[in-house]
């Protein structure tokens, strides 16, 4: 049986030590232990890819909190039922006794842990999802409220220039093209056409 520990901080400039020394308190030397400055958006990371392919069955994995492994509890399940059903290994969340896969009773082994591991990811899972929707929901709400009061939205729309109502009747009496009339305004031409068709003059 190998104990393996996984470290994961979004960014470089993030400090490691946190969680290397609750790892090493929890037993695991500092050379097995794999650590990621990463994202936890993707599990596509290079040290998460080097445990995957040397954990094995009867090994044991070791994380200071669930969230050190991604951010999406459907990506974790995912991975979770790899580690303890494929791979035949154990996981060990140590700031969450419940999320342990190792059993006392070899009979048994790792059965009833990973039993009640999963009802309580699946759970965890449930809470994150609900509470996604509720955020949005929140967030809908403010934003319908805002609009009600009048507050708008989104970057401020560009004033026309003093010389646009000449550019673009020439551009309507084609004297002047599309390009060339946001030229002269010193606008894009998606912007220029856009007036144009609001005025009626596209």
């Amino acid at each position: 049986m190998a104990m393996y520990g996984y470290v994961r901080v979004s960014s470089r400039d993030q400090n490691v030590n946190r969680q290397v020394d609750a790892l090493c308190e929890a037993g695991l030397a500092e050379d097995d232990l794999f650590i990621d400055h990463m994202s936890g958006a993707t599990f596509d990371r290079p040290a998460y890819r080097r445990l995957m392919a040397s954990i094995g069955a009867g090994d044991v994995l070791v994380v200071t909190s669930i969230d050190r492994l991604g951010r999406s509890y459907d990506e974790i399940l995912c991975q979770w039922r790899l580690l303890t059903r494929e791979k035949r290994a154990d996981v060990v969340v140590l700031d969450m006794p419940l999320l342990d896969t190792r059993s006392t009773n070899d009979a048994a082994r790792g059965v009833t842990g990973v039993f009640i591991a999963d009802i309580v990811l699946q759970l965890l899972s449930y809470v994150a999802q609900v509470e996604r929707e509720h955020i949005k929901q929140r967030q809908a709400e403010g934003i319908a409220a805002a609009r009600a009061r009048g507050v708008r939205f989104g970057r401020p729309e560009l004033k026309r220039p003093e010389s646009y109502g000449d550019v673009a009747r020439r551009c309507a009496a084609h004297e002047l093209s599309v390009r060339k009339g946001a030229a002269v305004l010193g606008v894009s031409r998606v912007t220029f056409s856009k007036w144009l068709a609001q005025d009626g003059l596209a």
